[in-house]
């Protein structure tokens, strides 16, 4: 793709974002998810084939359905309200067919299925901004709604989001699904607590955007999409598959890494306002995502790798991709949890 046309796409794709973020019109949201909608499809056909043909037809039939379930939430409050403001309460039909419509844009279940088959289908540098940048917008909306959402619809799409991601990414292999059901896991983390406390969502979608970003930078660095290849690197670049490993790890949840500090917090919280099985629940599916992670980890580093040669180690080529940002990122993704203190006393 020209650099200048891809330049312009990816400011459209930031300025949709900005928009449907620092709107307090609803039809200025609606266009702002659209201009994102729209300037993300080029992006996902980048390496023009059937594959990532079909992958951007499916995006954007599912998107233009949930913008259309959006207008259609904005005219009815329009009806029963008279006023366009985004901070006026919405009433329960409202809020309702909203929160379905932002559901279906985040990928939670039941309107999952999207997910996984877009990101398989696409190159892992599209697939790092559709699983990144492209949450922002869809949470930032329901973070201003919380108020007036409906806790038991978003609370049952969190818990089948949770129990979804963590059982279908059990039988995969391709690294972009299991990244993909990752996601929906982690949605649905930062939806069970969005009525509860939305900073905390706002917290676990952060911590969540930098693991995420470490891990695809790795895999684009090492050009690995399959379990197999991702086995292949540890007589390569033995140090950088410890670091993939480790973010994974974190991704899971696994106490001493960062990935640990929101399921924690959300734990905690969920604890606080008199829920015991549901957080219970919880931390049960999110071990599903932890066995994944474990299994990658344990076919990559604890196995024997196939090999051609008598050396344990292959000749060390130096790496042609840049590594900007790689070191920070990697630090940030595995050693942030001793900082929790500090974030439980500015809550």
């Amino acid at each position: 793709m020209n650099p200048l046309i891809f330049t312009m796409i990816m400011l459209t794709v930031m300025l949709g974002t900005m928009i449907v973020m620092t709107s307090s019109h609803w039809l200025m949201v609606w266009i702002g998810f659209e201009m994102n909608m729209l300037a993300i499809i080029p992006i996902l056909m980048k390496k023009y084939n059937p594959r990532s043909m079909e992958a951007s037809t499916k995006y954007f039939l599912t998107q233009a359905t949930a913008s259309m379930l959006l207008m259609l939430a904005i005219v009815i409050n329009l009806v029963y309200s008279g006023q366009w403001s985004i901070t006026k309460p919405l009433d329960p039909t409202t809020s309702i067919i909203m929160t379905l419509a932002l559901a279906m844009k985040l990928g939670l279940s039941p309107f999952h299925f999207w997910v996984p088959e877009v990101a398989q289908g696409i190159k892992l540098s599209s697939g790092l901004i559709l699983l990144t940048w492209q949450k922002l917008a869809p949470m930032s909306i329901l973070y201003q709604l919380s108020p007036t959402l409906n806790t038991n619809l978003l609370l049952t799409m969190s818990m089948m989001s949770i129990a979804i991601g963590g059982w279908g990414g059990l039988n995969q292999t391709q690294l972009r699904k299991i990244m993909a059901y990752s996601s929906i896991a982690h949605m649905g983390w930062m939806t069970a607590i969005m009525t509860y406390n939305p900073t905390m969502a706002l917290l676990n979608l952060a911590i969540y955007i930098l693991l995420t970003t470490t891990t695809f930078v790795m895999f684009m660095l090492n050009s690995t999409t399959t379990t197999l290849s991702l086995s292949h690197t540890w007589n390569k670049t033995p140090l950088l598959t410890t670091a993939i490993l480790t973010t994974m790890l974190s991704l899971g949840g696994l106490p001493p890494l960062s990935g640990f500090l929101p399921k924690w917090m959300i734990i905690q919280e969920l604890t606080k306002n008199d829920s015991i099985i549901m957080p219970t629940t919880m931390a049960i599916t999110a071990l599903l995502n932890l066995y994944f992670y474990m299994r990658l980890t344990y076919s990559t580093s604890l196995t024997m790798f196939p090999s051609t040669n008598n050396m344990k180690i292959k000749w060390q080529f130096g790496h042609l991709n840049p590594t900007t940002l790689l070191a920070p990122l990697i630090i940030l993704s595995t050693l942030i949890l001793p900082l929790s203190p500090i974030l439980a006393l500015l809550e």
